[in-house]
């Protein structure tokens, strides 16, 4: 599987996000959207990589050649959703209009006292619903996420609302990980995790699933992590819509996986593959929303 993805540096300073944050929540969301204007110009231009990556994805996806403005909306898209965690992280919701399903899935199972685990991927923003817990929705939730790709941005993020950054499970090759997540399992949390990207190629397991026509490797821990906690999986999407709508979306992929003991490799693959196809589904329906900036098909090899 291609991990380029780890090689892609933060391109920002601290000086520069610092400066956003406080335009944005000092004279406010609409005047800070202007400023994605230029950030969107400065990527098109200048990261020929991300811009590449961009257009090879919305060729598969809008069944087209793409132009340049296409990929200028993705990247605007895809910075809109980043800005925006500034409102989340801050607990500003006025700002933004949050649509949840009419039955909050999570919650329901910790209201039942049943941990859970919520599969998300880098389709639209997963803060949405991170944020949205801590501050406004009574479901405790503890998010695994792999900080080395952008460690400047989470940490001056997570300085904005210590309680948002306490959600957070390190998944940088500490092996306490997988029992912090069993310990909020056990406690009624509800445990995110991103399923869409490899983590490091030859140290993790993973298996062939086909997306958008063409297979992808997919990894296979949070099919093996929802396997062995016995506990249900949710796939949860928090999906942009344009200006300052977003709308959550839960999906039930299922309460208890079993791998059977001869066909084990099998189950594993017909469950990803099960996760692959709704995450195409949310692709189609939201093309803009997919925010994996690199050869992710490895088009170009």
């Amino acid at each position: 599987m291609n991990t380029q993805w780890q090689a892609h540096k933060e391109r920002s300073t601290p000086l520069a996000i610092k400066t956003i944050i406080w335009i944005a929540l000092h004279l406010g969301r609409p005047l800070a959207r202007l400023i994605l204007y230029p950030i969107t110009g400065y990527f098109l231009l200048f990261a020929p990589k991300q811009r590449r990556a961009s257009l090879n994805y919305l060729k598969r996806v809008l069944n087209k050649k793409p132009t340049w403005l296409d990929a200028a909306k993705h990247i605007h898209c895809f910075s809109s959703t980043i800005l925006d965690r500034v409102y989340l992280i801050t607990g500003r919701f006025d700002e933004l209009e949050i649509s949840f399903p009419a039955e909050n899935m999570p919650l329901k199972y910790s209201r039942d006292g049943v941990g859970c685990l919520l599969l998300g991927s880098h389709v639209g923003s997963f803060e949405v619903l991170r944020s949205y817990a801590v501050k406004k929705c009574p479901l405790p939730i503890k998010i695994l996420m792999y900080e080395g790709q952008t460690p400047m941005i989470i940490k001056i993020f997570h300085a904005l609302n210590p309680d948002v950054a306490d959600t957070l499970i390190p998944l940088d090759g500490n092996p306490n990980s997988l029992i912090k997540v069993k310990e909020a399992i056990d406690s009624g949390h509800a445990v995110g995790l991103l399923g869409d990207r490899v983590m490091a190629a030859g140290h993790e397991k993973t298996v062939r699933c086909k997306l958008l026509g063409e297979e992808v490797e997919l990894p296979s821990a949070p099919i093996l992590i929802a396997a062995s906690l016995k506990v249900p999986l949710i796939v949860f999407f928090g999906i942009y819509h344009g200006g300052n709508r977003y709308q959550i979306h839960f999906e039930l992929l299922a309460e208890e996986i079993t791998l059977s003991r001869n066909n084990r490799q099998q189950d594993i693959q017909i469950w990803a593959q099960k996760y692959a196809d709704i995450l195409e589904q949310q692709i189609l329906a939201a093309p803009y929303n997919w925010f994996n900036f690199y050869d992710y098909w490895q088009d170009e090899q």
